[in-house]
């Protein structure tokens, strides 16, 4: 019975050594604390510098909750990113296409070059009727009941239904760092409404490139853009064939693309989705997946580097959706995917290695020779890139200036590069290696970020605990504030520093938001502020402030903020004053340039948008709420508009 015994343990703990071999990294980062009280906070203070870091802004009563679970397993939570969001799944349950398959977003969202087309095959219209001015009602007219029957939707659909999620996920997920990560990577690795080609693709870019990779290797996140529909489009790689041998690759001509700015090597062509693929070399992806994507401009790549890159990369293309009479369509239905495989060809869900586009000649890049010999030199570029020091040190920068502060120390850096080479690229371990530092919790990166004004909109309803039913209104005055989400031009995203989004004209539209919505001016957004202090009615303007500083921004030192905020409690014509002040001519309102010196590709908002929603000042004009009601809306606005709010 003894020896029996004795087995049993055996086998159990070799059980427990097996599994621990199998599953080593993810309890590898369990076993972590933070310095906290080294650096002089308690626990409550580390508390809510924790929920301003790695969530979209802390929900009433969460510093006690983060304080009950215990700081290192909330992290450890949020790192799995697996609690329940039933709540949030109900409402998005209502958007269809946020599911979709880039196939079906092709199939339901036609171009309306490609909708008109099948109209005049159908017989529905007549190609005269594209042009003839007085049939355009009665033409309108038959294309919307043509759409109708064969469930055919306008683009608008799929990018109202995409952004509101994008709205209610970062609101309401209890997943808030999985959140964050997918805002942080996408804007690194950024794709644009704002060009014709990656429109249809990008819902799944981020749902299905994104979003579950952002705890991952960096090196699979790296490969999974390089491959999506969206990137390709976006970045011109699926058009790049292998030149002719006696051809010298040469730039796309520049009436074939958009120069944008100073520097002329950056060249984005407007190409539509079912453009015709030209014969040329296209350098546009090879550049940007060095310069912005791993290595960062000081990486230590060249020009020569760069061609050579897009040469190993010729080939990466796009499968073709849904067109039957594609050359390539037709040649997988003739050979069959075994046969296509042994000449080379990859096809991988929407992505596709085009064996007969690629430049099977040698190639040097950083150094490192590649032999023509197919897909797998593409994939060992980017692995090469993905593990290069410089990238390393990049990457961990860019995710040290989203984290802690925008000049962060050297000494930070160092350890966070060190962390992503010492694991392979794992993010999750840098995220652990910097929360693990002193420097994370030092009194100088305490409330040093900036919130951008997606953050900041957010943030707002997350502490008022509010109930968005039209995401898309909350949308629009993001879009106000200057970060028109999904629609910046240039590869780099929206700078990530306090300094672009700061200044007279931005601070005034942001308290403008901040009374919009504390007064309930903004359509679909309802909450209870009296609610927030169990429904005790403050005595004056002063104690209200008092109390929901404390409630908006828990342990801070709030003295100095409540001096500054009190001489704005007596003014009954504030938001008059605002809404004026707003509406000056001030050229220096978000008219930021982007890397390439072209102010025209940064989403610009002037101080008084032409669909600015009526003038605050009517809630003073004989419409104002009875009771004491709109008072506490207002200090409520003042609180949000104020510097203190705008840090995190």
């Amino acid at each position: 019975m003894k020896h029996k015994l004795l087995l049993v343990i055996v086998l159990l703990l070799c059980t427990a050594a097996l599994y621990s071999f199998y599953s080593g990294p993810q309890l590898a980062t369990r076993k972590f604390r933070f310095p906290f009280k080294k650096e002089g906070l308690t626990e409550r203070q580390a508390a809510a510098h924790l929920l301003n870091r790695f969530t979209f802004g802390a929900t009433p009563g969460q510093v006690d909750e983060v304080v009950k679970i215990g700081l290192e397993k909330w992290f450890v939570q949020q790192l799995d990113a697996k609690l329940p969001d039933d709540s949030l799944n109900k409402r998005l349950s209502g958007f269809d296409a946020l599911n979709f398959t880039n196939q079906q977003a092709v199939n339901t969202y036609p171009d309306r070059g490609a909708l008109y087309n099948m109209a005049v095959k159908d017989g529905i219209v007549s190609k005269d009727s594209l042009y003839v001015a007085k049939d355009q009602r009665f033409f309108n007219a038959l294309i919307q009941a043509y759409m109708k029957a064969k469930g055919y939707r306008t683009n608008q659909d799929l990018q109202n239904q995409f952004i509101s999620q994008k709205i209610l996920r970062a609101a309401y997920s209890n997943n808030q760092l999985q959140e964050v990560l997918t805002d942080f990577w996408f804007n690194h690795f950024n794709v644009s409404y704002s060009k014709n080609g990656p429109q249809l693709f990008i819902p799944s870019y981020e749902r299905d490139v994104i979003r579950p990779h952002v705890f991952g290797r960096f090196d699979t996140l790296l490969l999974a853009t390089a491959k999506s529909p969206a990137m390709m489009h976006y970045l011109d790689n699926f058009i790049s064939v292998a030149p002719p041998a006696d051809v010298k690759p040469v730039a796309l001509p520049v009436t074939e693309a958009m120069v944008m700015g100073g520097d002329t090597s950056h060249k984005i062509a407007q190409v539509p989705v079912r453009r015709k693929r030209t014969s040329g070399l296209n350098e546009n992806y090879a550049r940007e997946v060095m310069e912005l994507h791993t290595l960062g401009v000081d990486g230590g790549y060249t020009q020569a580097d760069v061609t050579q890159a897009a040469r190993v990369l010729t080939g990466w293309t796009v499968y073709p959706f849904g067109d039957a009479n594609n050359r390539m369509t037709q040649l997988y239905l003739r050979n069959g995917v075994e046969t296509m495989e042994k000449r080379g060809f990859v096809h991988e869900g929407d992505f596709l290695f085009d064996a007969t586009s690629h430049d099977k000649s040698q190639k040097v890049v950083l150094g490192h020779q590649f032999d023509g010999s197919g897909y797998q030199e593409g994939v060992d570029l980017l692995e090469m890139l993905a593990h290069h020091p410089s990238t390393a040190k990049f990457i961990t920068r860019k995710i040290a200036i989203h984290f802690v502060s925008d000049n962060p120390p050297q000494t930070l850096l160092d350890k966070m590069a060190k962390s992503f080479t010492d694991h392979d690229g794992d993010i999750r371990q840098v995220l652990i290696t910097m929360v693990t530092s002193h420097e994370f919790w030092s009194k100088e990166s305490l409330r040093e970020k900036t919130k951008s004004p997606f953050e900041l909109a957010i943030s707002a309803v997350r502490s008022m605990n509010a109930d968005i039913k039209q995401p898309l209104q909350v949308y629009n005055w993001v879009s106000r504030m200057g970060e028109r989400l999904y629609y910046y031009l240039a590869p780099t995203g929206f700078p990530d520093k306090g300094a672009y989004w700061i200044n007279t004209g931005s601070l005034l539209t942001r308290m403008n938001f901040g009374l919009a919505l504390a007064t309930q001016r903004i359509p679909g957004v309802t909450f209870n502020l009296g609610a927030l202090n169990d429904n005790h009615e403050p005595e004056s303007p002063e104690a209200a402030l008092a109390i929901y500083c404390k409630l908006f921004m828990p342990e801070r030192d709030l003295d100095q903020t409540i001096k500054r905020l009190t001489p704005l409690l007596h003014q009954p014509d504030l938001a008059q004053t605002i809404n004026n002040a707003s509406a000056a001519p001030n050229p220096k309102v978000l008219n930021q340039q982007d890397r390439m010196g072209n102010s025209s590709t940064v989403t610009t908002v002037s101080a008084k948008p032409s669909n600015q929603p009526p003038v605050y000042a009517a809630l003073y004009n004989g419409n104002r709420p009875a009771g004491n009601y709109s008072m506490l809306g207002q200090v409520v606005g003042i609180i949000i508009g104020s510097p203190e709010y705008q840090r995190r």
